[in-house]
């Protein structure tokens, strides 16, 4: 495919609207969705107009008149359709590791001390196993890593007592059959929780017919919400009234204006918020939110699985035919692929310089260290299109075929990679 043929599929998007509701800086080729979505065009404004005239005109009255004490919940409930739950079932609350501690406490409780041992993938982000590593520290149990997906059903035997998975995995874009694997959690006694951060927005979710136990969520990748947006977090109807979660925060309460001296937990997944909600954070990601409203009138999440899959599909053939040695670490079956991609360079090419030259000249994807040592590229299907396809795998044929990624400008390593 060449940069014509690209401008043409782009021309007849039936999505191509969506683009015009992102801000996008002139010249630059984003492919860093994964990580951090680009920002909407109308969050600005939003936010000024939250800080000048809620905070600064209407000042503690906006907790009622501008609706900030039901901004959790109804974030939620804005959420919830791109998840597969319902209404009252999703809050937006806290940050993702924080919302994996409250779910992990309360699945290793529900299992009443039979069962210690939560099962994860040696892959899965490194936040994940770190609170997982916590919280089995705190009940007496273990925390064992499979080192392959086909590792993962000879561990749930009966000592499991929750399965947590990452639904795409951060540094292949592999996606798991989130069904499939929570029908073999709760056939070995065990519960499943997923975190959604790379998955939600970009792929199809159905939590509740998975029949999952736990799910939580950033808001600041795929959704768009902003730096530091924050997380959501859902549960299961079924778990409703089992156990109270670690975190007894006051607006968990039942009651929280009865500043009642004894903790009773709020019905549902109310219980699930614990402090102040970030009202600005939260705002962003209500207009982000505004987006998919607009791309449910197109064809809604199906629309945009069927984008990404032909987005990353057309990258990985572009990477295969111009740039020799690279392996592809993303499944090629669509089935299994979630909406970026991930490679790794022949051994001998820094694949950080790589990157930081390929940002140099306006091609933004990130990469991540490991063995092997990966380039990621996520595809946003709300706003990129072919011409992002062709203009980064020419950059990165050019950078690897020229080597012009070998400089100390490009060698030498910033603080965040």
């Amino acid at each position: 495919m060449n940069l014509e043929d690209a401008k043409r599929l782009d021309a007849a998007d039936p999505l191509r609207s969506l683009r015009d509701l992102f801000t996008l800086p002139e010249g630059i080729t984003y492919l860093d969705g994964n990580s951090l979505g680009a920002l909407p065009r109308a969050t600005p404004e939003r936010i000024q107009r939250a800080v000048e005239q809620e905070w600064g005109q209407g000042l503690i009255k906006s907790w009622n008149s501008a609706g900030w004490i039901d901004l959790p919940r109804r974030l939620g409930d804005r959420l919830a359709p791109w998840l597969g739950a319902r209404p009252g079932e999703v809050l937006v609350a806290d940050s993702t590791s924080i919302n994996l501690y409250k779910v992990l406490h309360a699945a290793l409780q529900l299992q009443q001390g039979k069962r210690r041992v939560v099962v994860s993938e040696r892959s899965n982000f490194p936040t994940d196993n770190y609170i997982a590593q916590s919280v089995v520290r705190a009940h007496g149990g273990e925390l064992i890593l499979a080192e392959s997906p086909e590792d993962i059903p000879p561990l749930l035997d009966e000592h499991c007592a929750v399965l947590m998975l990452t639904h795409v995995n951060y540094r292949s874009g592999r996606m798991h059959d989130m069904a499939l694997l929570t029908r073999w959690a709760h056939q070995a006694g065990a519960l499943a929780v997923w975190d959604l951060a790379h998955s939600a927005g970009a792929v199809p979710i159905d939590l509740l017919g998975a029949a999952a136990d736990f799910a939580i969520g950033c808001g600041y990748k795929y959704l768009n919400g902003g730096p530091g947006a924050p997380a959501f977090v859902w549960m299961h109807p079924r778990h409703e009234g089992q156990v109270w979660q670690p975190l007894t925060g006051w607006l968990g309460h039942a009651s929280p204006f009865s500043f009642d001296s004894d903790y009773q937990p709020a019905p549902g997944i109310q219980q699930y918020q614990c402090g102040t909600p970030a009202l600005l954070s939260m705002t962003g990601l209500d207009t982000a939110l505004d987006v998919f409203d607009a791309a449910s009138k197109l064809g809604g999440i199906k629309a945009l699985r069927n984008k990404s899959l032909a987005l990353t599909e057309a990258f990985i053939g572009g990477v295969e035919e111009r740039v020799p040695g690279a392996a592809i670490a993303t499944p090629r079956d669509a089935a299994l692929r979630g909406s970026q991609v991930s490679f790794a360079l022949p051994k001998g090419t820094d694949g950080y310089a790589v990157m930081q030259a390929l940002i140099a000249r306006g091609v933004i994807g990130d990469y991540r260290a490991g063995n092997p040592e990966l380039l990621r590229f996520g595809f946003a299907p709300l706003y990129n299109g072919f011409a992002d396809v062709v203009t980064a795998v020419n950059a990165i044929a050019d950078i690897v075929a020229t080597g012009s990624w070998n400089t100390p400008q490009f060698t030498s390593r910033s603080k965040v990679t």
